[in-house]
This record gives C-alpha cells, structure tokens and sequence, in this order.
C-alpha cells in the first residue's frame, strides 16, 4: 500500500511539472557512493523538458550537484550593476573560436543489447531522455563497424579469405536487428538531425599480418596493394549497407585506437598502424575510395587514439598533401589525458593545423584496474567528465562522445570482461535503468549548446578554482558553463556587456549552465 501511494505521488507530480513546462524531478537512490542516481522505468522518468528561456534581462540556470540537484532549474533577473563580486566572468565576443559540432554516445553491440533487454515502453523512456527536446538532446552517435570488445562474440562483415571484392559482405544481425532499429528510433525522436560515425576495431583476419582479430597485427602488404584496397572497399560497403536503412553517417574514422595493434598480445579486436602507414593507407586507398563512391560528403577524422600522441601524428598525416587533401579532423581519446597538457597536445595541434577540426571521440569511467566497472551513483566520475569536456571545448575540440550507451550492473557485456561504467546502467529484472551522475554532466552540454554554437571568451577577473567555458548559440544566446570541484561554495558573476550582471553562487561539487537572450 506504501508503495502503491509513492506511485501516486509521482504521477500527480509528474502531472503537475509537465503544466510547469515539461520537466519531472529526479527519482533519487543511493547506492552507497558519493550521489544519488535517478531511477527511470515504463511509466516514469525524470526530464529537464523542452528549452524555454526568459525574456530579455532575465536568465536561467540548470544546476546539478553532489548534494542531489539534476538540472534544477532556476531563473532570475539580469542586473545593470554588480555589487563588486570576488570573482567577475566576462562574456567577450570580441574573441570567437571553434563551432560545436554536437556531443553524443556510442551504439555499441552491448549498448543495444542493453536497452532491448527493457520493455518497450521503458526502451522509449531510455531513447527519449537521451535524444528527444524533453531530454538531453544528444545529436552525435558513434556506431562501431562490426565487433569489438563491447560485443558478446568476435565478427567482421567479410570472413570469407580471399573475397578482395567483398561479394560476400554482410551485415550481422547486430546491426540488423539491434543498432539499426534503434538509430531510426533515435533518429525519429531528436528534433535535431543526428551525426553519425563509423569507427573500425579490426579488418577480418585473413586481410592481416597475423592472420587473428586480436593481438599485434597489421594489414598484410603495404599501402596501395590489394589487402589495403580490400579494407577501403569494406568501408564503402559498410555505408551502402546502412544506407539501404536511410542511415547516412556525417563521419568515419581510419581506424580505432590504431596504436592497439601494435602491441604484443593485445586482447581484443585491433588493427594495427604507425601514423606513416596511415598516412599512406589514406592517401593510396581509403581517401581515394570514399571520394570516388557516392559517400564523398563523409567526413574522415584521423587517429581517433589518445591525444598524447598529437601533435606528431597529425604532423605526419596531414604534413603529406596526398593525404591531408581527404582528411577533415582529428579524433581523440580521453583515457590518457591526464599524462599530458591539453595545451601541448590540443593547443599545439589546433595551432598548427587550424583547418581540420579536433573532436573527442570516446570516453569513459571505470577503465583502469584500480576503479574498475559501475558505480551507481559516483559525484567523482561525473566531475570528471565535466573537467574533460571543458578543458577540452577550451582547447578547440568540437564535440564530445561518450562510450556506451547504456551498459548492465556488471558493466558490460564484453567478450573479454573489459567492464566499464556508463551514464545509464539497466537493471532488466526489475524493468529499470539508472541515470548516473555522469548522464547530467553530459546534459550540462549537449542540451544547451547545439550544432554551430561558438566559443566565445570568458575573461576572469582574478584567479579561481571555477572551471568555465563561454559559448554564443546559434540564435544569438549566451551561454557560460561553470564546475566547482572544490569543497567550497564560489561566489561570482558573469558580465554581459550587452545586457548585465547575472550574480550568482556555485555551491561546493556542483555544474551549472546559464542560458539569457542578448537582444
């Protein structure tokens, strides 16, 4: 009965948010780490619903905390004049940076696997909080070109030795039935166009020097033979396939995490490349295959690896005019970030080759050995992500993309037991999914700053602890998003020379976005 009267209490509440402008509150757990996550199911799920801003000399924030705030929204009146705060941010136009390309998640084998194990109504629940305007809005979607260690058994498209013309090429019934249907679901639900890209974890075995999808291996030959024309071919068939689907991809990558294969006995699927074999693999084959195919419009995004490897791989790459006329950006991965300043790798690559764009292309929590799998509820990991996409989005990246999409408690499945966490966990038995810490970090950026969004500056009046970054919406909108790691509330205000001060307080582990009209 109990029970039966807290359902109640939520639906009369939902009802009651959704007359308020659509937003639902938070359905808080604790599983016994730092926050809460936000319990989602058939008949209920939390939401920020649909963007609406305030008039002009008015602004609006969406915090989220540690305590156990999830984009709680507030508003609050711009003011002409500033009572001399500590700390003042100011909102400068006059400096204009790199556009926002979108940020997103991957569609994994283990991802989809996951949302189909919940009842449909749930499923819809699930895809609605993460692509539609009720939602976090996320417009970018990394889909894996056949198998990787997120997967439940080891597959390429084309295993038959031998087949260079790929005529027996196919996709599995992963992509078939998993992936693709529930991309169109997304795709139907985002009032956004979503942008897709392919990434590659391994050519089929007989197309490498070790004849195995795992381990040290590279394709057999060098750039320009029939093995590296064979790989070119497959990705070209790879879009054709999703294309039967009215599925078109804004990008692909050269190769996942290329370095992998280069390592004795590495456990899961790989495909070896130094960056001078990539080079010339781009510039014999694969640039010339996609130009010449009816997918010349897609994007290539070299490395797609870990960004301590910049700026030398781009300067290998894209140093050679045969290949650097077929590349459009740079993708980079988020494990190894710590190891190196963003400004000596981020920085100094975007400084010497300004025309192609730098994109993160991976991330995720519970990687390493020593914090390893899902942690329901971590503030830590959530802070994290918001520290890394900051500093990244303040050193030129475009866009940001998450790992799985959505993983299981054990943080899987994968094939080799490389668990990890993700920002929605499913718990299939009892016809739910969490929504971890991690997920409203995400939200803090994907919802408000879409597709053409410009950096913008954001000059500080005194040194700070606040992590910040300032963006112009393609409407004209402001936007400052602000993180607070440390165990004390900041005080601070962001002057708008065209409309004011907005005085405000982040509270101790918290992130907030503020969004005001200009004119």
């Amino acid at each position: 009965m109990q029970m039966d009267a807290v359902r109640t209490a939520l639906v009369l509440l939902a009802v009651v948010t959704v007359a308020r402008g659509g937003s639902r509150p938070c359905v808080a757990r604790s599983f016994g780490h730092s926050s809460v996550v936000c319990v989602c199911n058939s008949t209920y799920c939390d939401s920020p619903g649909p963007l609406e801003l305030p008039s002009r000399g008015r602004y609006v924030s969406f915090q989220s905390s540690q305590a156990g705030a999830r984009l709680d929204r507030k508003t609050g009146e711009v003011q002409k004049t500033s009572k001399d705060p500590v700390l003042k941010l100011s909102f400068n136009t006059a400096k204009r940076h790199q556009r926002i390309k979108g940020f997103g998640g991957a569609m994994t084998d283990a991802a989809a696997i996951n949302i189909l194990s919940l009842s449909v109504s749930t499923q819809d629940n699930l895809l609605e909080a993460y692509f539609s305007e009720h939602g976090i809005q996320y417009t970018v979607v990394r889909v894996p070109m056949a198998s990787c260690d997120f997967s439940t058994r080891v597959y390429t498209y084309a295993d038959t030795p031998g087949d260079f013309e790929l005529k027996n090429f196919s996709l599995a019934q992963e992509d078939t039935k998993m992936k693709i249907p529930l991309l169109l679901r997304a795709q139907a639900l985002s009032p956004r166009p979503l942008s897709l890209f392919a990434s590659p974890w391994s050519s089929p075995s007989w197309m490498k020097t070790n004849y195995a999808l795992i381990g040290k291996g590279t394709l057999r030959g060098e750039p320009g033979n029939e093995y590296h024309k064979a790989w070119a071919r497959y990705y070209i068939r790879f879009l054709d396939e999703y294309a039967r689907y009215n599925l078109s991809f804004w990008a692909v990558t050269a190769e996942n995490e290329p370095s992998a294969g280069m390592i004795t006995d590495y456990p899961f699927q790989c495909l070896g490349f130094t960056p001078e074999r990539q080079r010339d693999f781009i510039a014999s084959d694969l640039g010339p295959a996609l130009s010449s195919s009816p997918h010349r419009g897609v994007q290539l995004m070299i490395l797609d690896d870990q960004r301590l490897l910049l700026p030398r791989w781009a300067h290998v790459v894209l140093g050679d005019p045969r290949a650097a006329r077929y590349v459009h950006g740079i993708a980079v991965h988020w494990y190894l970030d710590s190891v190196v300043p963003a400004e000596l790798t981020l920085g100094a690559t975007h400084s010497l080759y300004p025309d192609y764009f730098l994109f993160a292309s991976e991330a995720c929590t519970g990687s390493f050995p020593w914090e390893k799998g899902v942690r329901l509820g971590s503030w830590d990991r959530a802070e994290r992500y918001a520290h890394d996409i900051i500093e990244d989005l303040n050193h030129f990246v475009t866009g940001w993309t998450d790992w799985n999409l959505a993983l299981d408690l054990s943080g899987g499945p994968n094939w080799v037991q490389n668990f990890v966490d993700s920002p929605v966990i499913v718990e299939p038995g009892k016809d739910e999914f969490y929504k971890q810490p991690m997920f409203y970090s995400l939200a803090h950026f994907s919802k408000f700053l879409p597709e053409g969004s410009q950096r913008v500056g954001l000059d500080p009046s005194a040194e700070s602890k606040l992590e910040t970054t300032a963006f112009l919406r393609p409407d004209g909108e402001g936007v400052v998003i602000v993180l607070n790691r440390g165990s004390e509330a900041l005080h601070f205000a962001i002057w708008d020379p065209a409309v004011g001060y907005i005085e405000t307080v982040c509270p101790a582990h918290s992130m907030e976005t503020f969004l005001w009209k200009r004119k």
